[in-house]
């Protein structure tokens, strides 16, 4: 079912990257689109299931395997891996550097007391950055604003966390401020006719700051718990696309001064250090208070993750591991670095659940 919504969704126009914005995307009805994929997974992936194939997991993994030699020779092929798997310049420099310290003193009986090392430095560098997102009741409705560029899987995050949160108990609205392509306003209307959520809408081309405001008007009036406002795909480069975040911005400060509560910035997992530069400028532009990094399973090298920890320390509040609602999850560092690291460390326990 997902593959098949998937292809919908590519065929009209919804998944595609739109590097230049010069004209209006292809407008696609509702009868054009495939019900949403299903929510609920027959069975739960552990993480380590879910991240196998990732380079980080293949080229530490064949590193190890090799047995090699406790010298300089393992730490620069360590530091080239680590490269590789876009752990980034200066987390991968923290990284070695340390281990190297410790090896000159010895610390180290053998390869893989470095490599339990390497794991312990891993999940150091990120449990500052492992706070989930929590709806404070006492902003009513809590507003979430979300961003990023195009292709992210930001309009599927939505419909993922609305499920979450109805979970948890909460009455949740959508506002379809993704205005410039009519297709995404009814992408997000199937996400939420699939979840059973009100979504406010207005026609394509409308101004997105104003469809937001009146979601906010809307769930104030209904005294809903959740507003997830989706905003058009940009490319962090192009300014004037960037001003129209900020505007967002503005327009729900005349409701409500603090709105919206948080800002989250959805990653593709797959696009290595373009993630990192991403980041800088959304930040720079609308002040971003929290990351969920997609597609993670699959193709994804894995490090950008600790890249991101390392640069800006934001926190990670979600990671995408899969197609499924259930695995949008909250991010738990020592499940994700088990989960990256060969299986002779001794930790599977975390990486099982």
């Amino acid at each position: 079912m997902f593959k098949l919504w998937k292809k919908k969704e590519r065929d009209a126009g919804l998944g595609a990257a739109d590097p230049e914005r010069t004209e209006t995307s292809t407008d696609a009805s509702a009868s054009d689109l495939a019900p949403a994929p299903p929510l609920l997974a027959p069975a739960k992936k552990s993480w380590r299931e879910r991240l196998a194939g990732s380079v980080f997991n293949r080229s530490i993994a064949g590193l190890f395997a090799r047995r090699p030699k406790l010298d300089d020779a393992l730490l620069d092929e360590l530091e080239t891996a680590l490269l590789g798997a876009d752990v980034g310049v200066a987390a991968t420099t923290a990284l070695v550097e340390d281990l190297r310290r410790r090896m000159d003193k010895r610390e180290f009986a053998d390869a893989d007391a470095l490599l339990d090392a390497l794991r312990d430095d891993l999940v150091a560098l990120l449990r500052p950055v492992a706070e989930p997102l929590r709806i404070e009741a006492a902003k009513k409705p809590f507003v979430i604003l979300m961003v990023g560029v195009n292709g992210v899987g930001k309009t599927t995050t939505i419909g993922k966390l609305a499920h979450r949160f109805q979970a948890q108990g909460h009455d949740v609205v959508l506002a379809a401020g993704d205005t410039f392509r009519a297709a995404a306003v009814e992408q997000l209307k199937t996400w939420g006719e699939c979840n059973g959520v009100p979504v406010v809408a207005q026609g394509s081309g409308a101004d997105s700051a104003s469809v937001i405001f009146d979601a906010l008007q809307s769930a104030r009036s209904k005294q809903l718990d959740v507003l997830i406002a989706d905003t058009a795909g940009r490319l962090h480069t192009q300014s004037g696309l960037m001003d129209e975040l900020a505007k967002i911005r503005r327009v729900l400060g005349k409701l409500d001064a603090e709105a919206p509560h948080e800002v989250l910035l959805v990653i593709d997992g797959t696009t290595g250090q373009n993630a990192v530069n991403q980041t800088r400028q959304f930040r720079a532009a609308i002040g971003v208070t929290g990351l969920v990094v997609t597609k993670l399973d699959g193709s994804a090298k894995g490090g950008v993750v600790f890249a991101l920890a390392k640069e800006f320390g934001l926190p990670i509040r979600f990671v995408g591991l899969g197609e499924t609602a259930e695995d949008l999850r909250e991010f738990e560092p020592a499940a994700f670095v088990d989960a990256l690291l060969p299986t002779n460390l001794g930790n599977d326990e975390a990486a099982a659940t």
